[in-house]
């Protein structure tokens, strides 16, 4: 096809006809040091190393001295002292289009599903900024999650940005994979980070189902990948729904899970010569977290929301990745281990969960039948050990009567099967029964 003269003329004109190069001056860790170039941070470069190997790329994450510090996107097996490096790009851009659905795509975009190349595909730039926050439209609408306990009692809004707080094998996954299948949007984008390789394959086709495939763009990037690759999944990811929403799609954005994407900014920062902080996380991580997050929520065009699994080490909510997100965030789930072993899925801690947005969806109907069934959980919590040693005078306390009488009743409430899909509108008559509220 032969292109018009203007835009002939314009490829030229941006076409940059000498290459900067370099060479590998020293290698440290997982950091390599480039003399003789100059290229911002963030850009491509490519170390050839003059094997029967293909080039390495890398990203510049900083400088030390004369040299660019620059990171490989996979093992640096083969790289030598001298080896030529070359600057390829000063901005990454990853394909975008109605022909990216279904698809499964690595860190950089390229196909991991065996389908055909994304060649012809628009591409966009990542490293957008979030939108200004006066442009960003209010919302008073429910987003419908298809999951009975969120939509009923963790009321989540369309373009609210929430995380699922849990620790390890608490079914995180489980229930990204049933709000990928049933979430009223157009479009799921799901970016796995820091996965293992044998749970890629078991959830796309297990809990994401190819009902769910088909609507979904998946961002895959394992635990053996580099740390530059794990934090440039989810930057691909939050770029490609970026681009489906501006073209007026509704979006579910859902990444597992942003303390690996933190544990891989954690590596490049100290490669880079940052100083550890919290907990060895140096500071450049707690300013990339609210960059990534709010890049997610409405725009002036249509709405993002996002679900961040957070995994909290050893179950402790004030771990400093927790804490971080739950500060940023609009309201967080918690899954509870203690639920997961008497099999009571999804583990959903409803005490423990908040939705800054509930009040703005919810009538007042509604919000009087939350605060009973909440007022119910606590009074159970509290006098749990006091019913089960059967110390417990029934009559003594009217609200601890109720609850004990609707224990039942409402555990079956909270409880749902992985493929169960709940309605919206059958949820919150349930809801209602359930709290006997006129």
């Amino acid at each position: 096809m032969t292109l018009p003269w203007t835009e002939m003329e314009t490829a030229v004109r941006g076409t940059n006809p000498v290459r900067a190069v370099g060479r590998v001056s020293n290698l440290v860790g997982m950091a390599v040091e480039a003399a003789g170039l100059e290229a911002p941070v963030g850009s491509m470069c490519r170390i050839d190393t003059g094997r029967n190997e293909p080039p390495v790329l890398c990203e510049v994450v900083g400088f030390r001295q004369d040299a660019l510090v620059i990171m490989p996107f996979r093992d640096m097996r083969g790289i030598s002292r001298g080896n030529r490096v070359t600057l390829v790009a000063s901005k990454l851009t990853v394909p975008f289009g109605q022909h990216l659905l279904g698809r499964i795509i690595d860190g950089l975009g390229r196909p991991l599903d065996g389908g055909p190349p994304l060649t012809g595909l628009p591409r966009v730039r990542l490293g957008h900024q979030a939108p200004a926050a006066l442009s960003r439209r209010r919302t008073q609408e429910v987003m419908t999650t298809g999951i009975r306990a969120i939509d009923s009692l963790v009321t989540t809004a369309r373009g609210q940005r929430l995380g699922i707080f849990a620790g390890s094998g608490v079914g995180k996954s489980v229930l990204l994979g049933m709000m990928a299948r049933e979430a009223q949007v157009d479009v799921n984008v799901l970016a796995l980070i820091g996965e293992r390789g044998r749970e890629v394959r078991e959830f796309i086709e297990r809990d994401l189902g190819p009902e769910g495939l088909s609507r979904s763009v998946v961002v895959v990037v394992t635990s053996d990948e580099s740390a530059v690759m794990r934090a440039k999944g989810a930057e691909t990811a939050m770029t490609i729904a970026e681009a489906f929403r501006e073209s007026d799609r509704e979006v579910l954005f859902l990444m597992d899970s942003a303390t690996r994407y933190a544990m891989a900014l954690r590596e490049i920062g100290l490669a880079a010569g940052e100083p550890p902080t919290t907990k060895g996380y140096p500071p450049s991580v707690f300013a990339a977290l609210p960059r990534l997050c709010e890049r997610a929520g409405w725009s002036a065009v249509n709405a993002m929301t996002a679900f961040f699994t957070v995994l909290i080490e050893g179950d402790d909510i004030q771990d400093p990745i927790g804490d971080a997100m739950r500060s940023i965030l609009d309201g967080h789930i918690m899954l509870s281990r203690d639920l997961a072993r008497e099999h009571h899925y999804p583990a959903i801690d409803v005490l423990g969960s908040v939705s800054r947005l509930r009040n703005d969806v919810l009538g007042d109907r509604e919000l009087a039948a939350v605060a009973r069934i909440v007022r119910w959980l606590k009074v159970l919590e509290d006098n749990r050990d006091l019913v089960n040693i059967g110390a417990y005078v029934s009559g003594s306390d009217p609200v601890l009567d109720e609850a004990l009488a609707n224990r039942e009743t409402i555990r079956g409430f909270l409880q749902q099967g992985m493929r169960e899909k709940a309605d919206l509108d059958e949820s919150i008559a349930r809801l209602h029964e359930l709290a006997a509220v006129n």
